[in-house]
């Protein structure tokens, strides 16, 4: 496969790794999703421990309302954190 086809079943495993730790291996619990971030970005995002914060988030991600992160909403999060990466490597590739 591809360096991209590698990295979208990478993505894939590491959404159903955390999502069947605690019952619908469909979608993420908020617990699911912090445990998630602290474990596969912990350089990117950091840790999370701000119970707020992961209200917050959550809340920005549920499209649906239904409490839980799935993987459409999972992916919209993914494409959060790449654009936000690209444009602070943007800024300092001059540097």
């Amino acid at each position: 496969m591809t360096d991209l086809e590698n990295s979208l079943a990478t993505i894939i495993d590491v959404f159903h790794k955390h999502a069947e730790k605690e019952g619908d291996k469909h979608k993420l619990k908020k617990s699911e999703l912090k445990d998630l971030i602290n474990d596969e970005l912990p350089n990117l995002v950091g840790q999370v421990k701000d119970q707020a914060t992961m209200d917050s988030l959550m809340e920005s991600l549920d499209s649906d309302g239904d409490s839980e992160c799935d993987f459409q909403e999972f992916m919209t999060f993914i494409t959060m954190v790449a654009v936000c990466c690209h444009e602070f490597f943007e800024h300092h590739e001059d540097e």
